[in-house]
């Protein structure tokens, strides 16, 4: 796990010092759309000031297979849910 993996709460956009994201990486937070549960069609940045608590979770989640990015056709990225996770959302 990296560095900025450890201070979530209360942050907007949890960007670390090197640009990366805890949930997208080095996609901006902006530019990646949730595709699940109440926050569908928010931005992942818009959910980091919505529920802190609901982005740690998914920055802790990040490395265990419960969601994954893809970029549609119109070059937008979405963000899904693993149909198989355990995750609340």
């Amino acid at each position: 796990m990296s560095a900025s993996t450890g201070n979530f709460g209360g942050t907007s956009g949890s960007q670390n010092n090197n640009g990366m994201s805890p949930v997208t990486g080095v996609i901006d937070e902006k530019t990646v759309y949730l595709d699940f549960g109440k926050y569908e069609g928010k931005s992942v940045k818009e959910v980091a000031e919505l529920d802190p608590l609901f982005y740690g979770r998914l920055a802790n989640e990040k490395d265990n297979g419960i969601f994954s990015i893809r970029r549609q056709r119109d070059k937008t990225f979405r963000l899904y849910m693993n149909p198989l996770s355990n995750l609340d959302h």
